[in-house]
């Protein structure tokens, strides 16, 4: 314990606590403020905030990897936990129910996104983001500067140069024309939370919606037992929510509603359960349902993290995929391979981190690394899309 505390006020003294924040943006926030600066104290609170490893604890715990993947599960077992990957999950529902996850309470803290923005500050932000650009652009005139071929501008153009009209830009932003009639047709504002498995994040965020006029839901899991239990819960409502049951590797299967229309898809512990060769797949897909604008807001299991170290020796699939004792599966990712693969589907990053604490178990006196990656992915605008 004394080698974590070391660390961590080391850290501090240097000014290397992890914030929140977007790439290339000053963090407005930090991603937890319970800091252990006595290791005394570990045992007073159940979580402890960036808690970086040192190089000998990274170097145990990639030990551990190594060792818990040396024995990998057998090629014909592990067709079966693909193929029926979704029976294992119903079954999962079906024994559980909704008692076996906690309400993500958390969600609308670290993802505003999922809610729709105050329309003064939106006016606000675009008068300011468009005046810069303006004079920026005013500024390249005169000095004969010009963009790199292939660069993209994050700002709106300015009216001199725009290759789009305001009413294109409303249409953009509004998302396909109404003539189609689906759920949620008349919404202004549209979320996915995929893999909503027994509504743990819905509700939370249902609770909210409702109060919030032209606002939407749609939710899906592969799990019927889930999706039966998200619509058999008190505050359902069709007012509000869409719930229907689709795999989200199955790129045949049709959306209840067009793409390109999401202003929000939400993307928590769900990636991590789909075989590593269909991941960029299904990130692809998503893409195609944001509009121009629209959020991926992903959150996930990091490389490390003690829930990949618990793992025993022949629950290995592949590098970095298990399968648990109940056939259900779970990859642990870097914060490297999330860039590739949501930029790879043509979003731009605005957060991409990794979110270090300590679990402490105060009745067992033990301590456990936790490691997760958050992260949110913008679908380009149509001004950020240059030749």
């Amino acid at each position: 314990m004394n080698v974590i505390w070391r660390n961590c006020i080391c850290r501090l003294r240097q000014g290397k606590v992890p914030h929140r924040c977007q790439s290339g943006v000053h963090p407005v926030a930090p991603l937890g403020s319970r800091i252990l600066t006595d290791p005394a104290k570990v045992f007073e609170h159940n979580m402890w905030d960036h808690m970086q490893w040192s190089k000998e604890e990274e170097e145990l715990a990639r030990k551990k990897v190594e060792e818990n993947s040396a024995t990998q599960v057998a090629p014909e077992e592990q067709v079966k936990f693909e193929i029926d990957a979704n029976k294992y999950w119903d079954t999962f529902y079906q024994t559980h129910k909704n008692k076996f996850f906690k309400n993500r309470n958390w969600l609308l803290r670290e993802f505003p996104e999922i809610l729709p923005a105050d329309q003064n500050t939106k006016e606000k932000v675009k008068e300011s983001s468009w005046d810069q650009v303006r004079s920026n652009f005013a500024r390249m005139q005169n000095t004969g500067t010009h963009c790199p071929k292939g660069c993209v501008s994050s700002d709106p153009p300015s009216k001199g140069r725009s290759n789009y009209s305001s009413v294109d830009l409303e249409e953009h932003r509004k998302g396909p024309g109404k003539t189609e009639h689906f759920p949620g047709s008349n919404a202004t504002f549209r979320i996915l939370e995929v893999g909503c498995g027994a509504g743990n994040s819905v509700f939370p965020i249902l609770n909210t919606l409702q109060n919030i006029p032209g606002s939407f839901l749609y939710c899906c899991d592969f799990a019927p037992e889930a999706v039966e239990l998200v619509k058999s819960h008190a505050s359902y409502s069709e007012a509000y929510c869409c719930a229907f049951i689709h795999d989200v590797c199955d790129d045949g299967s049709a959306y209840p509603f067009p793409d390109g229309i999401l202003d929000a898809i939400l993307l928590v512990f769900v990636l991590s359960s789909i075989h590593p060769d269909r991941m960029q797949a299904v990130v692809c897909r998503l893409s195609r349902l944001l509009k121009p604008g629209g959020m991926l807001l992903f959150r996930d299991h990091g490389r490390y993290d003690n829930a990949q170290l618990r793992f025993k020796k022949g629950r290995c699939l592949s590098e970095n995929f298990y399968v648990r004792g109940d056939g259900t599966r779970a990859y642990f990712f870097t914060k490297g391979e999330i860039h590739h693969m949501f930029c790879e589907a043509g979003l731009q990053e605005k957060q991409n981190l990794v979110d270090h604490r300590l679990q402490v178990n105060r009745k067992k006196q033990v301590a456990m690394h936790r490691v997760w990656v958050q992260g949110k992915f913008q679908k380009p605008l149509p001004w950020t899309l240059r030749s």
